[in-house]
């Protein structure tokens, strides 16, 4: 099945890139990255659940991929969900969030304080309010850790394999060149801005007060996807948040890290499709 790429508006003048599958006219689903990764994550996933009759959309989130670079440096919480309000108003009609890290953190603000009159269920992958510090460092650290790049696309390549240690790494790298850019200087770099990473800590305890918050006014369907070798979300995180969502339900994919969708696409995208068919068919 073949994609469209389409814009967005969001806030403060920044345009959002997405790719969109299915027919313009079915329920859509709004699929939101993780930090450092792109719309291109999803692919696979978007375009099963398209063929399922949906209307499948995975947006780059500002400062990611082909969407706009913030020139202030607006990489804080409330930007990404004004950003993910703009776009589902856009939409006009009601949508499914999925969301994973960066994106599942947005899709728990707009549920619980942005728009939840324009969403219908929310999909968490791997992220929860309150997190694994050990994880989430791990991550920061792979992101700072080439500031100038790389010299061939077989190097970035071998970066990921080092931080995905749980997995092998893949003979074929090409697909990689979608997170990278290569710039004038003939160095091949992460296609996301590096003020990214100036913004407030994500998960300190001021931030982990305000998205449990969030999380508790959480009334539309929701779904728990965890990694089962997530460094970032232990089961006691899920408790914690069975506890500020009951209604939750939760899917535990097994040989998958903190990119679940990346590791295990196909229990990932077996498991959301099941949520989906119990909750609305």
């Amino acid at each position: 099945m073949e994609s469209q790429t389409i814009e967005f508006e969001g806030s403060g003048g920044v345009t959002l890139i997405a790719d969109a599958w299915g027919d313009p006219d079915a329920d859509p689903i709004l699929f939101m990255h993780g930090g450092g990764q792109t719309r291109h994550s999803w692919g696979g996933a978007a375009e099963l659940l398209a063929g399922k009759g949906w209307r499948t959309l995975s947006v780059d989130l500002r400062g990611h991929g082909d969407s706009g670079w913030s020139p202030n440096g607006d990489y804080e919480a409330v930007h990404f969900v004004a950003d993910i309000n703009a776009v589902l108003s856009q939409l006009g009609r009601k949508a499914v969030l999925v969301g994973a890290s960066l994106g599942g953190r947005t899709a728990t603000f707009v549920v619980g304080n942005g728009a939840p009159d324009l969403c219908r269920a929310l999909v968490l992958v791997d992220i929860t309010p309150k997190i694994e510090a050990k994880g989430a460092e791990r991550i920061l650290a792979f992101m700072n850790k080439h500031p100038n790049g790389f010299t061939t696309v077989e190097d970035a390549a071998d970066a990921v394999a080092e931080y995905r240690e749980h997995r092998s790494r893949p003979k074929d790298v090409s697909g990689l060149k979608k997170n990278l850019r290569l710039r004038d200087d003939g160095r091949w770099y992460w296609h996301w801005d590096p003020k990214f990473l100036d913004r407030r800590h994500p998960h300190d305890e001021e931030a982990s007060r305000e998205i449990s918050e969030a999380a508790s006014k959480i009334q539309i369907p929701t779904l728990l996807v965890r990694g089962g070798s997530s460094d970032v979300v232990s089961l006691e995180n899920v408790q914690d948040f069975k506890r500020l969502v009951p209604h939750a339900e939760f899917v535990d994919v097994a040989e998958a890290g903190h990119m679940v969708a990346g590791d295990r696409n196909d229990a990932f995208t077996a498991g959301v499709v099941e949520f989906l068919e119990r909750t609305f068919d």
